[in-house]
């Protein structure tokens, strides 16, 4: 648990750090990173975790747009957590996490992010709680209504109506 902790912007980055981190989380998400995804990580904050072997954990928190309730919220957005496999079950995705936290906490109007089953139990366990209404993003066209992330959309803190839908601004790939 002695590995330290660093969050850093993605210019403050190099190529080779880049690299090791896509690495990290193409290996992480078994094929199931994009390209998009990876755009998607890009333009925040960094929380990595350096081990005598490399980057053993990574998350970052970039800003978006939600629109909820007659409102333009700034959102801190976590995307691209992992942790190498090796170091599964060391706490090292709650110390990613915890470091995001403070970002949101000091930058943000709230947090959200996109959990897969294998993350779930984490957020829920840090106070991350799942949007219990409607989710949708703002297209090119107007509103997309997104009804396959509901359930899997958290927010920390849980603000406004649930009622009313949250909605994220748009951008390629899976759009939450």
């Amino acid at each position: 648990m002695g590995a330290v902790i660093v969050t850093v912007h993605t210019a403050d980055l190099d190529p080779a750090e880049l690299t090791e981190i896509r690495a990290l989380l193409d290996a992480a998400f078994k094929g199931g990173f994009s390209d998009d995804d990876w755009d998607h990580s890009l333009g925040g904050i960094h929380a990595l975790i350096r081990d005598a072997d490399g980057i053993a954990a990574h998350g970052s928190v970039v800003q978006r747009r939600a629109l909820h309730a007659g409102r333009s919220y700034r959102v801190g957005y976590v995307e691209g957590v992992a942790v190498r496999a090796d170091r599964h079950r060391q706490g090292l995705g709650g110390r990613i996490m915890e470091a995001l936290e403070q970002v949101i906490d000091r930058a943000y109007e709230f947090g959200a992010l996109s959990a897969s089953s294998e993350g779930a139990g984490l957020y829920a366990s840090r106070g991350w709680q799942v949007w219990p209404g409607r989710l949708g993003a703002l297209g090119p066209e107007g509103v997309v209504p997104l009804p396959e992330e509901e359930g899997t959309t958290y927010v920390r803190p849980l603000v406004g109506d649930p009622a009313l839908p949250l909605l994220f601004d748009w951008r390629d790939g899976d759009v939450l």
